[in-house]
């Protein structure tokens, strides 16, 4: 195999601990599976589920995975998309003691792997946080100094994926590979979170490999 590298940052000599592999979408291989239940029809929806859990449960930790592949040669992100609108990091809620790392392994279980007791995600580095400050869908990327009792705390990370996986997506999602290129900046169609993170792997190298 050949490697090819895509440098996204001037500080590309830092060493290995820097560097990504990412390798072709071609690699793995991707199936369906039974729909997860629809539980927000609508955005006030969901937000009036987290003001409810909120009042039950308190303080909501979401933790979600940035996934990357290689397509036509540029690192292509992994999202998955409801209703044909709505983009999502795979992820989402950790329950109350749960680690942010195994609560990532169980809900990419859930959302894109048949076993669901599957473990053998690689968690890495923690690429940034944002905070909910009150029940609406505003996230900041800092705790702003006002804010006493925020509603929600969203951690992205890192997840290396493997040169082979199959990846089984419940059939009312659809799992898509975007170009960093289309996400980087686009608010409008992807939220403040997803369009952030081309600039959070800045400080990143990749090292796209062929098949």
């Amino acid at each position: 195999m050949a490697d090819h590298q895509l440098v996204l940052s001037s500080n590309s000599s830092s060493g290995r601990e820097n560097e990504i592999d990412i390798y072709p979408l071609s690699s793995y291989f991707f199936g369906t599976k039974d729909p997860l239940p629809c539980r927000d029809e609508t955005l006030a929806d969901h937000l009036q589920r987290i003001k409810s859990s909120y009042q039950a449960h308190g303080f909501r930790t979401s933790v979600e995975a940035v996934l990357l592949v290689e397509l036509f040669k540029h690192p292509h992100l992994l999202l998955l998309q409801s209703k044909n609108s709505i983009f999502k990091l795979p992820g989402g809620r950790i329950t109350p003691g749960e680690s942010d790392i195994d609560g990532l392994k169980r809900k990419l279980s859930k959302k894109l792997s048949l076993n669901e007791n599957q473990t053998d995600w690689e968690v890495g580095d923690c690429l940034g946080i944002w905070w909910r400050a009150e029940f609406e869908t505003l996230f900041y990327p800092y705790m702003p100094p006002n804010v006493k009792t925020p509603k929600e705390c969203r951690k992205v990370y890192l997840v290396n994926l493997g040169k082979s996986r199959d990846f089984i997506v419940p059939k009312n999602l659809k799992l898509l590979a975007v170009p960093l290129c289309q996400i980087h900046g686009n608010h409008k169609t992807y939220g403040p979170i997803i369009s952030g993170v081309p600039q959070l792997l800045s400080k990143f190298s990749f090292n796209i490999i062929d098949s």
